[in-house]
């Protein structure tokens, strides 16, 4: 994964926000290298991190939107695949990529935003917010905040984050608590 950013799609009205979302949905739009991670891989996790049988209301419903007719396909198989897998009708829904709107700051990497230390050096290295949700190590520290990571990856990558020693030991502390 490169680049994740929060935000909204699916609707009909312009500009939404959190407190004014029409139509749309909440989203997360991932930038991804598709020789390190293939999208059906990133599929894979997406139906193993919800509840895709639930129906719930437009602003948190079970949407994948596409961005090519070979992700159409891989979408709409994987969707086969999994309602065979678990017996039963899934309500998500796919659909062509049109526009995408930034969330509000708050929601931008929200895990690490919950740590406060760590989310203190990435203020000072990036005090620009739009630089911020464009930080590929943001995205994967806030994957680790998040609980999605093991101390063993990180302790394979952490060096390539270019924190400081005191913020390696915090997130490493961190990741070492959510994996128990």
């Amino acid at each position: 994964m490169v680049r994740t950013k929060a935000g909204y799609a699916g609707g009909g009205s312009i500009n939404p926000t959190y407190r004014n979302l029409g139509d749309h949905t909440e989203t997360i739009q991932i930038e991804f290298e598709a020789g390190k991670i293939s999208y059906e891989r990133l599929l894979e996790i997406f139906w193993q991190n919800h509840a895709p049988w639930e129906r719930r209301p437009v602003q948190y419903m079970s949407i994948i939107f596409f961005h090519s007719p070979e992700q159409e396909r891989a979408a709409r198989e994987s969707l086969v695949l999994q309602e065979k897998s678990l017996g039963r009708k899934l309500v998500t829904q796919i659909r062509p990529y049109e526009t995408f709107y930034l969330a509000e700051d708050y929601h931008q990497k929200y895990y690490l935003q919950q740590i406060p230390e760590l989310n203190s050096e990435f203020i000072t290295v990036y005090p620009d917010i739009k630089d911020f949700v464009a930080s590929t190590v943001a995205a994967r520290v806030n994957g680790y905040a998040a609980g999605l990571g093991t101390t063993e990856s990180l302790a394979k990558e952490i060096q390539e984050f270019g924190l400081s020693p005191v913020m390696e030991k915090k997130l490493t502390e961190t990741v070492s608590s959510l994996n128990g």
